[in-house]
């Protein structure tokens, strides 16, 4: 069993969560759960990163003191990542004691080691404002590549660092101001002498993606600077210990107690199960005695690689700390193809998703998207919609509908005795050997690529054997009994392999399955004589309105302006009785909204003896049994001209009781009934049971 530390970046108490940051912190908890599942010994720890001047800055604004901004920040945070399903060990803040008494410790042992030294500094002054400027409230032309608009400490077109000063055209965000110079002492970190134990460690030991350890060589080609990491009052931090008495305070600049904040969080976990059976040794996970004992992985964005690569190794090293085993990088989020935007409605906060959809669709997407390297995943919201129903729902869940009826309504819900397929299952069961690879190798959109294939498999083996037309036969009752057995027992690995990415669907369908275990040893056991209990829904396809609903909330605080006028009601106010012609022929949207037509898959198509004009339908409408349709188009097809074709079934009208059995719906034709009609047909990539609007 390994004992493995992992963290996500840390959120800034400056604001709310939106899915751009879910995707980090999603791949961390779906990789977190995967080694769990996998029988390791894991802790996820987390923060909010809760100093610098913006704390300070939008504290004043909103009339609060910083210690208030940040809590109810935090509070927020926690909120929404439980949404989520974000299952965090411990999620501190940076703003502790725990925090900053290791900050001063490192420092101390930094400047103990002659690594720490102080300059006088020229430094941009807001002369309106009365403050020294945080590199974020300063912005200017790059001095490297000319681009606009970029912010004080790194270009985010070119890559490179540099100092505010060296900006070209700066001017504070904070007034417009164009910034004077003003001299100050400042606190330096010799990153310098770190130079080639970085060299070696971003090289060793898979720490870094390739990409990764690329761009940082472009750090080290171009040369090292000292970095700096004090900064003057007035600034919500922490100050630094053992300064002249003398001199004006100085604090920590943010990005030093930051990533400090990870040993904060994990000490305060510590702490609390202190004398518990789930206790922890913060030593045995960040002394460099005890390294090659434990691992420690950070989760990052590509945008912070070079403090969590480069700053952050080097003070670890520096203060006799061991380093990480990792640091994993990801892409930016693109939605629709773009970056994401406010006025498109595509900017969304995690609150705003969760109001209309279930975060279980998001963690898939995202699953199937991610990947080991360093690239931007896009989130479209058609093909959203698609994979959902169409991998999930039309998939996954239909496997045990489509089963699960015939053994709990003939067999009391127990299971076969034996496997009438061991082959079939022996395969999908060494594939999760597969799957659990991908996981580790967070290479996730191979591990669902996986899980699909045998959930292919399984509906393959449905369609081939039929259950619902052998459970009409004679003596075919032991047949049955199997078929849904070895579909049932697929349906568990499935849930095995998709429990790191949807918990929620995953307990739920444990309580379906009578099961308490679903870890990846599980699925080694076959379900044989084992009870089911009664098959409820699992998950629900997404609706395309319920995503304009949260593209629309999500851009509604721009388009007020052009909200509509509202009765006393809350309904769009009347139109002029004058404006529209006699109506009384026309339905209302309710009327219309009465009939649910859904996309239904012909099983069978075959005559009806004794009636001329009928043929006989066996429909997969995604429920969890067939239905039996009649409909009076036989002088118009040949039974094999329909079978297998994905057609639009009305489920919703009353049965109707025929001579020759009930029909449970109506398929959908066009034309004339005298002379021609031609029944509607789908494309082959429609979802089953998905709702027609």
């Amino acid at each position: 069993m390994r004992e493995i530390l992992v963290t996500s970046a840390l959120p800034y108490a400056n604001g709310y969560i939106h899915l751009g940051h879910l995707v980090e912190y999603i791949q961390t908890d779906i990789w977190v759960r995967a080694m769990k599942a996998q029988g390791h010994q894991v802790t996820y720890v987390c923060a909010d990163d809760a100093h610098g001047t913006a704390i300070m800055l939008k504290a004043e604004a909103n009339g609060v003191t910083p210690e208030e901004q940040i809590a109810s920040v935090k509070a927020s945070h926690e909120a929404d990542f439980s949404k989520f399903l974000i299952n965090f060990d411990n999620y501190h803040s940076t703003h502790s004691e725990e925090n900053k008494q290791f900050s001063e410790l490192i420092y101390r042992r930094l400047n103990d080691a002659g690594h720490i030294s102080t300059k006088d500094v020229e430094q941009l002054f807001d002369p309106e404002k009365q403050l020294f400027l945080a590199d974020r409230f300063v912005k200017g032309t790059c001095p490297e590549c000319d681009s606009p608009d970029q912010y004080g400490d790194n270009c985010e077109v070119c890559g490179t660092t540099y100092d505010a000063t060296d900006l070209k055209d700066p001017h504070s965000t904070l007034s417009d101001a164009t910034p004077v110079l003003k001299t100050s002492k400042h606190y330096f970190f010799d990153l310098p002498e770190f130079e080639q134990f970085l060299q070696d460690w971003t090289r060793s030991d898979n720490r870094l993606q390739t990409s990764v350890a690329n761009k940082l060589q472009e750090w080290f080609d171009a040369g090292l600077t000292s970095w700096d990491i004090s900064r003057d009052a007035p600034y919500f931090g922490f100050q630094i210990p053992d300064t002249p008495s003398d001199e004006p305070d100085k604090y920590f600049y943010v990005w030093l107690d930051a990533p400090v904040g990870y040993m904060a969080s994990f000490k305060n976990l510590c702490d609390k199960r202190s004398g518990t059976d789930q206790a922890l040794d913060f030593d045995r996970y960040w002394t460099q005695e005890n390294e090659h004992k434990t691992e420690v992985y950070h989760f990052i964005g590509k945008d912070i690689v070079y403090f969590h690569a480069l700053f952050w190794p080097a003070m670890l090293a520096g203060s006799e700390y061991r380093t990480p085993t990792g640091v994993f990088a990801h892409g930016f989020l693109m939605v629709n193809g773009e970056k994401m935007s406010k006025s498109r409605g595509t900017f969304i906060k995690a609150e705003t998703y969760a109001e209309h959809l279930h975060p279980e669709y998001l963690r898939y997407y995202f699953a199937s998207k991610l990947s080991d390297k360093v690239e931007d995943i896009n989130l479209d919201l058609e093909d959203f919609m698609q994979k959902v129903n169409s991998d999930l729902v039309g998939k996954v869940v239909n496997i045990a509908s489509r089963s699960a009826g015939f053994l709990v309504k003939k067999y009391d819900g127990i299971l076969s005795e034996t496997c009438a397929e061991p082959r079939l299952l022996e395969d999908i069961t060494k594939t999760g050997d597969e799957i659990a690879a991908a996981y580790e190798n967070r290479e996730f959109s191979r591990a669902m690529r996986l899980i699909m294939q045998c959930a292919d498999k399984a509906n393959e083996y449905i369609d081939a054997k039929k259950p619902w037309s052998l459970a009409k036969l004679e003596g075919t009752e032991k047949e049955v009994q199997d078929v849904c057995s070895v579909a049932i027992n697929i349906f568990r690995q499935l849930m095995v392999y998709l429990a790191p990415v949807l918990p929620e669907l995953t307990a739920n369908a444990k309580e379906f399955l009578n099961l308490d275990d679903l870890s990846f040893a599980s699925r080694n056991e076959w379900l044989l004589g084992h009870k089911i209990n009664k098959f409820k829904p699992l998950m629900q396809r997404i609706e395309e309105k319920d995503i304009e609903a949260m593209v629309e909330d999500s851009k509604a605080s721009l388009a007020q302006a052009d909200t509509p006028a509202v009765t006393e009601n809350n309904k769009p106010a009347a139109q002029d009785a004058n404006t529209d012609a006699e109506q009384t022929d026309y339905i209302g949207i309710e009327d219309f909204a009465k009939v649910e037509m859904k996309v239904a898959h012909v099983l069978e198509c075959n005559h009806v003896e004794g009636a001329d004009k009928l043929l006989q339908f066996t429909l997969d409408v995604g429920e969890d049994k067939p239905r039996n349709v009649f409909s009076g188009i036989r002088k118009f097809y040949e039974p094999e001209q329909l079978t297998g074709k994905k057609v639009i079934c009305v489920t919703n009208l009353a049965p109707r009781k025929m001579k020759f059995g009930i029909s449970e719906g109506m398929v959908l034709s066009t034309g004339n009934p005298k002379t021609q009609l031609t029944v509607v047909t789908l494309p082959d990539n429609c979802v089953i049971g998905d709702v027609l609007a």
